[in-house]
């Protein structure tokens, strides 16, 4: 079987390695960073600073599509010209439109990280944990003329735990999606597959974050809203606590939510520090206190964050 992947980071690795487990022949990779980054500056990247994806082409000896488009002619002749059964797709923000995804003889799949038709849309990973979901999954689908809407092939679920991040979320997700890559390709000769069209009752869509997400409000945000927020923004965006005029980064390993009573405090009152551990305990809307640990200064050391937090920060007590 003719295979031809288009994705970009650990989803593409783990597609490319799941066409290889399956023994699928693997006649393309068009990684996304072909569409938008200047060539020369790519290919000297590529060269002295590869990442773990471009290695693995390299060991593979799986060809690299190099255009600027799924959509182009240049990139539709070559898929009739390779007579490609099967395109593969993950993380791949151009809309690919239906003269292209109707050209494999078999079907083009995209590989989305949510169970659809739950959380369609370009950041799975971080919406799931932004929302308080208890479980997300990967979802093999056909690819249609909409974003994530087509017809379901594969579903697994996956748990999310309390200390997930979205980087977590993501390692578990394209490991999952290996497998299912892997199983797919072989049950194509083995098995009768029904697409199950998706129940747009059911449908959700979100779409990228501001941003301002990463500025933590402990007077509108409860506890368990602003852990939610430094778990689903890590590893895209680091979040802020303003204190004053300085910003301090958090660590999203090494922040806790305080179970016992602290008694008569307002939200965003400061009612503990250590600046040894770099820490400060924070109150949120609910009356609920979080303490931080491991903090930094923007654009500053730890010796001068240790020093900031000893001689600037005023505990309420």
């Amino acid at each position: 079987m003719k295979v031809v992947i288009l994705g970009k980071g650990l989803m593409l690795a783990n597609l490319v390695l799941g066409a290889i487990d399956a023994g699928a022949e693997i006649v393309g990779v068009f990684r996304y960073e072909q569409t938008c980054t200047n060539p020369v500056k790519l290919f000297f990247r590529d060269f002295f600073c590869p990442d773990p994806v471009v290695t693995l082409l390299k060991q593979t000896k799986v060809n690299q599509i190099r255009m600027k488009s799924a959509n182009s002619k240049d990139f539709r002749k070559l898929m009739l010209t390779l007579n490609v059964d099967l395109i593969l797709v993950g993380t791949w923000k151009e809309r690919i439109k239906k003269e292209t995804f109707n050209i494999p003889k078999i079907a083009t799949v995209n590989v989305h990280p949510s169970l659809l038709p739950k959380y369609r849309g370009p950041n799975p990973y971080l919406q799931t944990i932004l929302n308080g979901e208890k479980f997300s999954g990967v979802t093999l689908h056909l690819m249609d003329e909409h974003y994530d809407s087509g017809a379901i092939l594969s579903q697994e679920k996956i748990e999310i735990l309390d200390t997930d991040t979205s980087k977590e979320l993501r390692e578990k997700s394209v490991r999952v999606a290996r497998k299912l890559v892997s199983d797919f390709i072989k049950d194509l000769d083995n098995k009768i597959i029904t697409p199950i069209t998706q129940s747009e009752k059911y449908a959700t869509y979100y779409p990228n974050i501001s941003g301002e997400e990463k500025m933590l409000d402990f007077t509108y945000q409860t506890s368990d809203e602003i852990s939610r927020t430094i778990r689903a923004l890590h590893p895209f965006l680091p979040c802020y606590i303003v204190h004053n005029d300085k910003f301090f980064i958090v660590n999203p390993y090494n922040f806790q939510i305080l179970l016992e009573d602290i008694g008569k405090t307002r939200p965003g009152d400061i009612i503990a520090k250590n600046p040894e551990r770099l820490s400060l305990t924070i109150v949120c809307k609910d009356n609920k206190a979080i303490r931080f640990s491991e903090l930094k200064l923007y654009k500053s050391s730890e010796s001068k964050t240790e020093k900031y937090i000893a001689n600037n920060v005023r505990v309420i007590s």
